[in-house]
């Protein structure tokens, strides 16, 4: 699915240090499908021991619906390499996560999978926090090719993002299917690869 630039509400989820088994919890992990996973993400935090969901976190309330941007706490995505992460976040609904920092890992593994990570200085994390602290229903802008994100306020500031990762989400295409942009290229390569050696022996 291609990126393309967005308005949306804000999730927040102050909490420092989300690892990845909070954001899908480990049990979850044997399937190799991206379907359903959303309904799992934040599990341990977003249901009751019977499998209720609590009344009192972000993603079981009205402003989280159909909003598509996270915004976490310091650090987010750390722990254990798991793909069904940011798996889990897009079928959620998520299309990036705002944060003053991610998980390597993480970050790659969102990046690979449609998922955009703006990381944006500590004053900017604090601001948006207190803007959807203070109306649930503000909303940022992020403009990927130009690489900014519009505060509520209105202030325009820049994030870094792999130029290969940055090409692949507007192109909406993983690694493999960048390679496959090129088949032809690379069929063409091969048989005159195969020629010129046939000619020498």
């Amino acid at each position: 699915m291609k990126f393309q630039n967005l308005e949306s509400r804000l999730v927040p989820l102050p909490q420092r240090n989300i690892d990845t088994d909070q954001i899908i919890p480990a049990r979850f992990l044997k399937t190799i499908s991206k379907e359903g996973l959303g309904k799992n993400l934040f599990c341990d935090w977003r249901y009751d021991a019977a499998g209720d969901p609590k009344r009192d976190f972000i993603l079981n309330q009205p402003v989280a619906q159909g909003a598509q941007v996270l915004l976490a706490g310091d650090n987010f995505g750390c722990g254990s390499s798991r793909e069904h992460a940011p798996w889990a976040l897009l079928q959620f609904g998520f299309r990036a996560v705002i944060s003053t920092s991610f998980a390597d890992i993480f970050k790659g593994n969102s990046l690979k999978n449609g998922l955009l990570p703006v990381m944006v200085p500590a004053d900017v994390h604090a601001e948006l926090f207190s803007a959807v602290a203070r109306d649930p229903n503000v909303t940022v802008k992020i403009d990927l090719p130009n690489q900014t994100l519009m505060t509520p306020n209105g202030r325009k500031v820049e994030f870094p993002v792999d130029s290969f990762a940055k090409h692949c989400l507007l192109e909406g295409v993983d690694d493999l299917g960048y390679t496959l942009q090129y088949e032809a290229e690379i069929a063409a390569f091969e048989a005159a690869r195969v020629g010129s050696v046939n000619t020498l022996a």
